[in-house]
């Protein structure tokens, strides 16, 4: 992209993410209902958007993207696909942390489903960088986004969330007495607030180190075309560590657990900074992936715990939409700053914002909801 619109740091950072799903799902799930707020998640830029069919938006924002046009156009794409996106994934986590049995199994595996498409998207992506037409790799996206909205559709057919917990067993959830709105009660939570915060620098990480890292191997440790495959090398570790350490997860606690996470991720970014090793950076880095993988199930888990059950879709609407906030405004402020002094800067900020998470962590309490 850079090489393209001949555009430094700061300008193509902006592609990174667009903010706004967060709030969007709290206050208009519980009107239009869960299975239409999935299928048409694809398509919101706008609330005058929302008759239009459910994935079309997506299905326009790659169809755009495919040519490679000129980048204002080209950055607006991704802003058309990335509230879509927010919304999605507040649903999806909405859905699971809702589950009374295993929701510790089924979240981990639902992340490591994402892990595995970040973990496949660098292979398509580095096989298409040095072709002529780099941005036919988006034709892909394209299709998969098609599928995924026949997917979703043919599932959930437009049932609010309480039909689908109907539909597998589960109890609905006692609805609240309070006289204020969901909204409301949502946003005086302090703890929906901390965990918001929380995913915000966590995806914001996981965003940079995902994007950034290729450029900071390239630049900075004289890493060739493939280094693209160390971007899928870390999403493979996040991948892994969702689905491999559940077991550790439940022998220690999630509560404890996430402490040693941080702990190690941190010291193994020390070594991506320190040690001049290109093989020894793309192994710490897959490590790191590993690391920092149980870091959002643990946390949307928690949620469940902690959060009254009939405001669970909204608050982890509001904290998954907070990840999608850190996706777009971490690795911007990293381009921001690598414009100005080098991509060299990426790991001294990836240090000090994972530095946030045991400060964070400490705030959240453990205690159980009160239903």
């Amino acid at each position: 992209m850079q090489e393209v619109y001949h555009a430094g740091f700061l300008r193509v950072s902006v592609t990174f993410g667009y903010i706004a799903g967060a709030l969007i799902n709290m206050h208009w799930a519980d009107k239009v209902g869960f299975g239409k707020v999935w299928f048409v998640s694809y398509t919101i830029f706008h609330f005058a958007f929302l008759r239009l069919v459910g994935a079309l938006c997506q299905v326009v924002a790659y169809t755009i993207q495919a040519p490679a046009p000129p980048f204002p156009l080209f950055v607006l794409s991704f802003a058309l696909n990335g509230v879509g996106i927010a919304i999605q994934n507040a649903q999806a986590n909405a859905y699971v942390a809702s589950l009374e049995r295993n929701s510790e199994i089924y979240m981990g595996m639902l992340h490591a489903s994402y892990g595995a498409g970040a973990l496949t998207s660098p292979l398509v992506a580095t096989q298409f960088a040095q072709m002529q037409h780099w941005s036919f790799h988006y034709l892909i996206s394209l299709g998969l986004a098609i599928s995924n909205a026949i997917a979703l559709t043919l599932v959930f057919r437009f049932r609010t969330l309480d039909e689908c917990l109907t539909r597998i067993g589960q109890a609905v959830a006692e609805k609240s007495t309070s006289e204020h709105s969901n909204f409301r009660q949502i946003l005086s939570l302090r703890t929906v607030h901390v965990l918001a915060f929380f995913i915000l620098v966590y995806v914001g990480v996981e965003v940079t180190i995902g994007g950034w890292i290729t450029t900071y191997i390239i630049d900075v440790r004289g890493g060739g075309p493939s280094a693209g495959y160390i971007s899928s090398g870390f999403f493979g570790g996040i991948m892994i560590g969702r689905l491999a350490l559940l077991w550790l997860n439940k022998k220690i606690g999630e509560q404890r657990v996430l402490y040693l996470y941080i702990a190690l991720a941190i010291g193994l970014e020390l070594v991506v900074w320190f040690v001049p090793s290109l093989i020894g950076g793309a192994v710490a880095v897959a490590l790191i992936g590993v690391f920092l993988g149980p870091m959002y199930p643990i946390v949307m888990n928690h949620a469940g715990r902690v959060v009254p059950r009939w405001l669970l879709s909204g608050s982890v609407g509001w904290i998954a939409g907070m990840g999608q906030a850190g996706s777009a405004v971490l690795p911007f402020i990293t381009g921001a700053i690598a414009s100005k002094t080098g991509i060299r800067a990426l790991q001294p900020l990836l240090i000090s914002m994972m530095a946030l998470f045991p400060i964070l962590w400490a705030f959240v309490p453990s205690s159980r909801r009160i239903d």
